[in-house]
């Protein structure tokens, strides 16, 4: 296994290879609970350009080895458990501003920039990129793409793939490609880049990105609504059908609503940002419209606001305990509030979960050490049963092992198997860790 080591550093640099015993025991550990093999992979290895990226993934190509592609790592634990992994490359030095073009509203940035570096960059200017991903401070651009990884946010600004403008990525023969452009009235190779977005590295591994930016809100405030399951239903089907227009907008399950310390029963989160009389003016008529159904209701804004949001994503999202369960769930969002009235039946207290209004996309998290795997499954079917889906994300890899991760449904398997072939023929990249063991 050093062989493999040696002969990549040879490539970049000494000081670009990290050999497995060279890796400290936990981070070991959270590698080992991302792949699916009882020998250790070889190295890490951290490409400084494109270049030297392309140059590692055709040395690794020639030799049929198998590649785990990430970035920071914050989700590389994520999807299934990849098959037999080889040598791990890391696009965390990939890190370099491009361009920013601050009239354009567009910004393009190598893979391994870090999410909050950008917005430092960006704030300035005046602007931001509208994404909300999962452990903010150390998530690289390039892992956002490949995950898809947002959230709350989409309810204003959509996903990944709406904000992506231009990719490129090193193919797995160590090509590099490119789609896209760095204007946002350009959609040359848009099917490409949605291919790429939640690709978990199986296709390619991604260099760079061009993505549109935002303005920032002028003002902020957040309503919060909790009560009766049916007063939530009413609540959440009279916000999707006003003209009200928030950045973002979550119901909650009653026990995250408890662990969060804004109530009792189901919860509704709501986020206005605009001109500060707009702000005021429809925070003010979400709190009318909760008070007629007999919800309880608080306005949160400045620093209270932003900690309410914070500890939102903490709980649902921040690193978890070894034994959590942390899945991607997709309903209707008319059927939202049912799915998180069976989430708190099943669950009896052990599990939070949070829906997007306008999307039916959500996250749940089961905290007991001793979760089954029938009740995650019992929960899938429930979502399954709504016109939606569970996928697991994080879990310890023996929980993995006894079930399929995606539980995916859909008839584009066969399609999916032949742009995995046509991409990576020799099935090199992350193997196994996407849908139907791609």
């Amino acid at each position: 296994m050093k062989a493999i080591a040696t002969q990549l550093a040879a490539i970049v640099s000494p000081e670009s290879v990290l050999e497995w015993e060279d890796i400290d025991a936990m981070r070991q550990e959270h590698i080992k609970g991302a792949i699916a093999s009882s020998i250790a992979p070889s190295c890490i290895v951290y490409p400084q350009t494109p270049a030297e990226l392309a140059a590692v993934m055709a040395y690794a190509d020639s030799n049929n080895w198998r590649i785990l592609v990430y970035g920071s790592g914050t989700k590389l634990s994520w999807g299934g458990l990849a098959k037999n992994i080889q040598v791990l490359v890391s696009t965390a030095r990939l890190n370099r501003l491009i361009q920013h073009a601050v009239g354009d509203l567009t910004v393009t940035v190598e893979a391994g920039m870090k999410f909050a570096d950008l917005q430092a960059v960006l704030a300035p200017t005046g602007q931001f990129l509208a994404l909300d991903p999962t452990a903010p401070e150390s998530a690289t651009i390039g892992g956002i793409v490949a995950t898809a990884d947002t959230n709350s946010l989409r309810q204003r600004y959509g996903g990944v793939r709406d904000q992506l403008l231009g990719i490129s990525f090193v193919r797995a023969d160590g090509e590099i490609a490119k789609a896209g452009g760095r204007v946002v009235k350009n959609v040359a190779g848009y099917d490409l880049m949605k291919l790429f977005t939640g690709s978990y590295g199986t296709l390619g591994a991604i260099a760079q990105v061009t993505l549109r930016v935002y303005p920032l809100p002028s003002a902020s405030g957040t309503v919060t609504l909790t009560g009766t399951a049916e007063a939530i239903a009413q609540a959440t089907t009279k916000l999707r059908n006003s003209a009200l227009t928030p950045t973002q907008a979550d119901l909650l399950s009653s026990h995250l609503v408890t662990t969060i310390g804004i109530g009792q029963g189901l919860g509704l989160m709501v986020r206005f940002q605009s001109l500060s009389a707009s702000v005021r003016e429809q925070t003010a008529r979400l709190v009318e419209m909760g008070q007629q159904l007999g919800l309880h209701s608080t306005t949160y804004s400045d620093a209270d606001e932003a900690d309410l949001w914070q500890q939102l994503q903490t709980q649902i999202r921040s690193p978890q305990p070894m034994q959590a369960v942390t899945c991607k769930i997709g309903v209707l969002p008319a059927t939202a509030v049912a799915t998180l009235l069976y989430l708190d039946r099943i669950a009896l207290g052990s599990a939070i979960g949070t829906i997007h209004v306008g999307s039916g996309l959500g996250v749940i998290r089961f905290d007991n050490t001793n979760v089954k795997a029938n009740t995650v499954l019992n929960m899938r079917t429930h979502c399954q049963n709504q016109g939606g889906y569970l996928s697991v994300l994080e879990a310890p890899a023996a929980f993995k092992q006894q079930l399929d991760v995606w539980g995916y449904r859909g008839n584009a398997l066969d399609l999916m198997r032949r742009i995995k072939q046509q991409f990576d023929p020799k099935n090199v990249l992350s193997p196994q860790r996407f849908v139907g063991e791609i």
